[in-house]
């Protein structure tokens, strides 16, 4: 009992740099929210469901862009497919013994960062360090969103188109530090960036939807990339 309390209290502190990071995100996420027309309660509770910015960035384009039930479920599928790799990477990383309330449950508070702390500890994986990070970091990103979203109805529409601007800052952050380590996916940001382009100037192609095109060009690309440069399972475990 010792041992998960200290655990608990752990995944506390390595959880609390995250989720003020999470906050600072989760708001200008909550400006495109609020575009799409979602209140603080929505935005609060698909942020506490949905654990993903680039995840989270592409439901509400497609609830704005008003695309059919299907394309929105396929869209964020798609975007968070990494996830199931984490999850099948921290399986890895069980107690043969452990539950399958607390595999359930560890499986649904993944993100990037959760995954990071968790996979550098040595030995079994403790639910209790994994809760400890998922309580301190998961519900402040669902409170900046529904923040965001208040202060998207509180600020002029000057204001809300300004901090939207923080969003596509957030996402350049994120590409920019892998494309310099891998000219591979650098490429692939470039040929993505073009192929969006031309197809919202090419004949039948640029009548369909947004949500559409997405899906059609992250499969696209992220499928040929994986079979011309796979990652390696040495680099894979060099990572962790």
């Amino acid at each position: 009992m010792a041992n998960k309390k200290y655990d608990f209290i752990e995944g506390l502190r390595d959880g609390l740099p995250i989720g003020l990071g999470y906050f600072a995100v989760a708001f200008s996420l909550g400006i495109t929210a609020r575009n799409a027309g979602l209140n603080s309660f929505e935005g609060f509770l698909s942020s506490i469901l949905n654990h993903a910015s680039a995840g989270e960035y592409a439901l509400y384009s497609s609830i704005q862009a008003m695309e059919a039930y299907l394309e929105v479920a396929i869209i964020t599928l798609v975007v968070n497919a990494r996830y199931s790799l984490m999850s099948c990477s921290l399986s890895q990383r069980f107690n043969p013994n452990q539950s399958f309330f607390h595999r359930i449950l560890m499986g649904f508070g993944i993100t990037d960062e959760i995954f990071g702390i968790a996979i550098a500890r040595p030995g079994y994986l403790s639910p209790a360090y994994y809760y400890g990070a998922m309580t301190m970091s998961i519900p402040l990103w669902g409170l900046g969103n529904a923040l965001g979203i208040w202060a998207g109805n509180l600020f002029p529409a000057n204001v809300v188109s300004a901090l939207s601007v923080a969003l596509y800052g957030m996402f350049v952050a994120i590409i920019i530090p892998p494309a310099k380590k891998d000219k591979i996916i650098a490429l692939a940001i470039v040929v993505s960036f073009a192929l969006s382009y031309l197809c919202t100037q090419i004949p039948f192609v640029k009548e369909l939807t947004d949500g559409t095109r997405m899906i059609v060009l992250t499969v696209l690309i992220s499928s040929i990339v994986a079979i011309l440069k796979p990652v390696k399972e040495e680099t894979i475990n060099s990572e962790e």
